[in-house]
């Protein structure tokens, strides 16, 4: 059997706030095993939101690894990225985990891979996942062409999103700065 994972997490920008978003379904294989989880969180006295997509277990390493980049390097958040990108894809162990992190500040978002990848978008999107396509598709379409919020382009594309993909639910957590 599969370990947990499949989830959804989009982060938007608009307009000097940023809101992130995240389901809380976690399945094991083809069963929905958990309908309230928390895949997003303020990290770094509040100033930088992270989610996660993936292993749970791995996720938390990961979670905790970033922060203390986040520490190291004051607050920078694509330094902390680009440092935990090389680590998570040259150390034996960490190369190993199975998860992607989303992670933003005030202004710009990104998503770190295990691969070494960090990206960052040319929209005030991001989103991951298995539904992180069709949440990342609508929050585009929401932010160019309505004059909605960052938090309600988050909510809204999340809810499409799980309309749309069986691994994404509709108990969403949110978090805005």
């Amino acid at each position: 059997m599969k370990g947990a994972r499949s989830t959804t997490v989009v982060c938007v920008h608009r307009d000097g706030q940023v809101a992130m978003a995240g389901d809380g379904q976690v399945t094991r294989g083809e069963t929905v095993v958990k309908h309230q989880a928390h895949k997003i969180r303020k990290v770094y006295n509040e100033r930088i939101l992270a989610g996660f997509a993936g292993a749970t277990a791995d996720a938390f390493t990961l979670f905790e690894r970033f922060e203390s980049k986040l520490e190291k390097y004051h607050g920078n958040l694509k330094r902390s990225a680009v440092e935990l990108a090389k680590d998570w894809r040259t150390d034996r162990v960490l190369r190993r985990l199975d998860a992607l992190l989303a992670v933003a500040d005030r202004e710009q978002s990104l998503v770190i891979s295990g691969q070494g990848d960090v990206i960052e978008p040319d929209v005030g999107v991001v989103a991951i996942g298995s539904g992180g396509d069709y949440a990342r598709a609508a929050a585009m379409a929401l932010l160019l062409h309505t004059a909605m919020d960052a938090r309600a382009i988050a909510v809204e594309s999340m809810k499409i999103a799980a309309d749309v993909c069986i691994y994404t639910n509709d108990r969403l957590q949110v978090e805005t700065l």
